[in-house]
């Protein structure tokens, strides 16, 4: 089995990067390199990042393996599963085989990281990030009412039934969904004292607390 020689993640604070960097500190500690990335300024559009990713998106995660070999991720809920597989003494995630629990895992990141994740956007780009000219409050109230009539009754049937995403322990999915949590309070989504308390649970992390402890540099 191959092994890496280094990991750098390209990151901007409270964006989909905090996801990887959250499941980075809980397998490695601070054994990554972090560059921090002024999105908001454009710096992804510059020659040198477009070279490594045509999408200008974050985060990115460069493998060096040990045969020389560099590789780019670009989707975070492919690096937070590649990281917990990586890493099984860290049981973050089922044994990769077919059964109930590891089916109900890759189900929960996949919820999390496409389908929660593109409502989210919607209301992103609908109210902080189009000009206002080009924003449509229709599409913002549609995703709106579909975030708390169909998404949040979901996952408060599972707060009900179990503290994590997935059950009794936590595992990556919750890096996922904990972090589309939190964005989606910023729309006074997620308000249930069901989300209060997995939050809670959540932020007692030591690596969810170095994940955000950059989250006052957003915006800069």
């Amino acid at each position: 089995m191959m092994h890496y020689q280094k990991l750098k993640l390209y990151h901007y604070p409270l964006t989909r990067s905090v996801r990887v960097k959250w499941m980075l500190h809980e397998v490695l500690g601070d054994a990554f390199e972090t560059e921090i990335v002024a999105v908001i300024k454009g710096a992804m559009l510059t020659p040198e990042m477009l070279a490594k990713n045509p999408n200008h998106n974050l985060p990115m995660l460069d493998i060096v393996w040990e045969d020389g070999r560099e590789q780019t991720m670009l989707e975070s809920g492919a690096m937070v599963m590649w990281l917990a597989d990586a890493f099984p003494d860290k049981n973050l995630a089922p044994a990769p085989e077919a059964s109930f629990a590891r089916t109900d895992y890759l189900q929960m990141i996949q919820f999390g990281a496409s389908w929660m994740d593109a409502i989210l956007w919607q209301l992103r780009l609908n109210r902080d990030l189009l000009p206002p000219d080009l924003q449509q409050r229709s599409v913002f109230d549609m995703n709106h009412a579909k975030w708390a009539r169909e998404i949040e009754p979901q996952l408060i049937a599972r707060f009900e039934q179990h503290a994590y995403i997935c059950g009794a322990a936590f595992t990556a999915a919750d890096c996922i969904v904990g972090h589309i949590v939190r964005w989606a309070r910023a729309y006074d989504l997620c308000a249930d004292p069901a989300f209060d308390d997995y939050l809670a649970r959540l932020e007692t992390r030591p690596a969810f607390q170095l994940a955000y402890s950059d989250a006052d540099q957003f915006g800069k």
